[in-house]
């Protein structure tokens, strides 16, 4: 990519974020400063958050750098308010908040990328005429239903995404390509996630299953770029093991701009048109998110508290009866490492993976991470799903809880079963009880 000059921030964000580095340690330190400079953070993080990011060169270069290709301008398009958007409910093209993943299976060293899309189709390019940067194609959803029958005769429709690209722009996808589509999820809450000790997650780990319940959940390893291996938390299996890295991946694959974590765009040898298109570098950094930015739309991001709860009707019942299917076994009511106190309480996750059998499983393994396997999602947050406002799973397959728990296999097939043994009565209370989290 061209490397454009560099050039200041636009001059009031800019002052806001010399305001916050300015502050002297003893300032910040006291509970008046701190609140002060934490607001402007936030406020700060919230801007670049929400408002659109623009091609390179532009007049406002505290946000340019967009592209060359994209699948969103803003981190708002995929996470309205911090949560979580709708998903397609018909067939037809894909919305913003649903990506494809591609990738090559290569054995044991999981999925490579594939050698003219990479590892993501980018449904967006910048430019016009002889500029422009033809997007990767069009991703098109194909839902294909089935029907299962429940203990009591009850039907219930279940639904599977098919991704479909078309319009390929650089040539055909290898025939050998695995596909993986990922649906956007709520940020609410990651903030609490993130201060999680490592220790804790890894004492809840049972990958041999030793203690026989048939649960057999692990954490996943990743190494950063200064070799560190770490514990991975974020991304819907794991990948990222910290928040600031997960924003980073999230800037550099969904809008298309680079940073200190990931500095190379991620432009293949068959899109020349995406290596000369001009960046929002500077000729000093050659990243397009300045460090500051990206700290504070992290911490943005780390202050969106969980949704506030509500109680369930008959909600006593309702936790009985979602403890005696099994479902706590993976989503843990609160994540401590006995005998101390709740670190977190109530999110309903162990930020491990679970192999959720075939019926959730792609063929795109990853390294530390199996097709079928999963990070177990927390269940804050989900009365909007009860509903059907909120799609649920890795790909925003399920239209509300029941289906979501319909569709589990693998280590977690035993509470499936014994949720569609219940009765009317029982799947509702169960189902209230976890729209209530």
């Amino acid at each position: 990519m061209t490397i454009r000059g560099g050039a200041p921030l636009g001059a009031a964000l800019g002052a806001l974020l010399a305001v916050i580095a300015s502050l002297p340690a003893r300032a910040i330190g006291s509970p008046g400063a701190r609140e002060k400079t934490d607001g402007l953070e936030a406020y700060v993080g919230r801007s670049f958050f929400e408002n659109p990011w623009v091609a390179a060169p532009s007049s406002t270069t505290a946000r340019d750098g967009l592209g060359p290709l994209f699948n969103a301008h803003s981190c708002a398009a995929c996470h309205p308010r911090g949560g979580s958007a709708r998903a397609a409910g018909e067939n037809g093209v894909a919305p913003t908040s649903l990506i494809l993943r591609v990738g090559l299976p290569a054995g044991d060293a999981g999925t490579t990328a594939e050698p003219t899309y990479g590892t993501q189709l980018q449904t967006r390019g910048i430019g016009s005429g002889a500029a422009r940067v033809p997007s990767e194609g069009t991703l098109t959803i194909e839902y294909q239903t089935r029907t299962v029958s429940l203990g009591d005769g009850e039907l219930a429709e279940l639904r599977r995404p098919a991704a479909r690209p078309s319009d390929l722009a650089y040539g055909p996808i290898d025939p050998h390509a695995c596909f993986s589509l990922r649906f956007a999820p709520s940020l609410r809450g990651v903030g609490v996630l993130e201060g999680v000790p490592d220790a804790v997650i890894l004492a809840r780990a049972d990958p041999d299953d030793r203690d026989g319940d048939g649960i057999s959940g692990r954490a996943r390893t990743t190494v950063d770029r200064n070799g560190e291996r770490r514990t991975g938390r974020f991304g819907h299996r794991a990948a990222q093991p910290s928040l600031r890295h997960q924003v980073a991946a999230a800037f550099r694959d969904d809008l298309g701009i680079t940073s200190e974590i990931f500095p190379e765009q991620p432009c293949t040898d068959a899109e020349s048109a995406c290596r000369r298109a001009p960046s929002g570098a500077s000729r000093e950094t050659v990243i397009e998110i300045e460090p500051r930015i990206l700290d504070a739309v992290t911490f943005m991001a780390a202050r969106l508290a969980p949704p506030a709860r509500a109680a369930a009707h008959d909600e006593e019942t309702g936790r009985a009866l979602f403890e005696r299917a099994g479902c706590a076994g993976c989503h843990s009511p609160a994540l401590t490492s006995p005998p101390a106190e709740p670190l977190v309480r109530e999110p309903y996750t162990d930020l491990l993976l679970h192999d959720l059998g075939p019926g959730l499983a792609d063929a795109c393994d990853e390294p530390g991470a199996t097709g079928s396997e999963w990070r177990t999602a927390p269940l804050w947050g989900l009365g909007d799903a009860a509903g059907g406002r909120r799609a649920l799973l890795h790909d925003g397959r399920a239209r509300g809880i029941a289906e979501a728990i319909l569709w589990h296999g693998g280590e977690a097939q035993r509470s499936r079963d014994s949720f569609a043994q219940l009765d009317r009565a029982d799947r509702e209370r169960l189902i209230a009880f976890v729209a209530s989290r």
